[in-house]
């Protein structure tokens, strides 16, 4: 188990992590997604002992990656966003080369070796100089090196960039044979990656938590607060008026008028459809369609890290079902000064 806790990485008055808690349980795929800039990379690398944290703690199984940083960083395979390889070696001395530094008993070495090119699809290419290799072996063999001594956790930094299609179906069915038996930390801008792949995602904004659940969950608790579409046998300003004294709805728009038929878009902070359903049928107005429109994965992730401080809030204040607390927000922000992030 990984436990993260009042994690800060400070530079100046910049906070590239800002007091960031979360837990990962054994055997999970757990995503960690943010823009550019939010603190994913910086995060991670504190958790691998790279970075030293400014406050905070980082737990690897029990074990904290600065009191005692050997027995933490065993437990850790970690593939940085650039793998750090060394161009003359061929891709089997540079895996031989890791696995000494990892001081795997020399009876186990070549075994591993032979079980790490496997997984990875690399035995053809062995035997070949990685400066010779195109951009997708390179990230293959960053990906062995860290598979390789089978640690408890394996963290990957954008593991799937530089691969073709095929390539990244193949490594996430690898993530996911890694699951059975490691904890996996995935870190990606592809959320269908993420979606397809992960136990449990993280959402973080300027270093700071904002949300953590299954993509599911993330996705349905969002929908809370979507749309409904309906087609409706009326005249649509008429359907509109209706729909507008209905507890429940945020907001009616007309999409479309066509031969006697409105088709309207309605937002809700609740799900309203039953409501809407008893209004229109006091109304005599005949519903042709209707349908709730479900947030996806992306679309959670682009509302939780909003530019607009008000809508991001507003986001999170969805998931954890209070009012958003725009105010405060505005404070600390303030507090902290930009904490566009490293």
């Amino acid at each position: 188990m990984i436990e993260v806790k009042n994690l800060v990485k400070r530079y100046g008055d910049h906070y590239a992590v800002d007091h960031l808690s979360f837990t990962v349980e054994d055997g999970q795929v757990f995503g960690f997604l943010g823009p550019n800039g939010a603190g994913k990379s910086t995060t991670m690398n504190i958790m691998t002992g790279y970075l030293a944290a400014t406050e905070g703690q980082v737990l690897i199984d029990g074990h904290d990656i600065l009191e005692e940083p050997e027995a933490a960083k065993a437990r850790i395979g970690y593939l940085p966003e650039i793998p750090p390889l060394y161009g003359d070696m061929t891709a089997e001395e540079y895996l031989r080369f890791c696995g000494q530094l990892k001081r795997i008993p020399k009876g186990e070495l070549e075994d591993q070796l032979q079980r790490v090119l496997a997984l990875t699809h690399l035995e053809d290419m062995a035997g070949r100089l990685i400066r010779n290799l195109s951009k997708g072996y390179r990230q293959r063999v960053g990906l062995a090196q860290a598979i390789l001594g089978f640690p408890s956790t394996i963290i990957l930094d954008e593991p799937t960039v530089g691969l073709d299609p095929k390539q990244v179906v193949e490594i996430r069915d690898l993530i996911r044979q890694l699951a059975k038996d490691h904890t996996v930390i995935l870190s990606s801008h592809i959320l269908s990656e993420i979606r397809a792949v992960c136990d449990r995602v993280l959402i973080i904004r300027k270093g700071k938590f904002v949300a953590c659940d299954t993509p599911e969950a993330l996705e349905g608790k969002l929908s809370a607060g979507g749309s409904l579409e309906l087609e409706v046998r009326a005249d649509a300003d008429q359907v509109a008026a209706v729909l507008e004294t209905v507890e429940g709805v945020t907001g009616c728009a007309v999409l479309s008028r066509t031969g006697g038929n409105a088709r309207l878009s309605v937002s809700w902070d609740r799900d309203v459809r039953e409501a809407v359903f008893y209004a229109l049928a006091d109304a005599q107005y005949p519903i042709l369609e209707m349908r709730p429109r479900t947030a996806s994965l992306e679309e959670a992730f682009l509302d939780l890290t909003d530019d607009d401080d008000t809508v991001a809030a507003r986001a999170a204040a969805a998931l954890s079902g209070a009012a958003p607390e725009t105010d405060g927000l505005e404070k600390r922000e303030e507090a902290h000064g930009d904490e566009g992030d490293l």
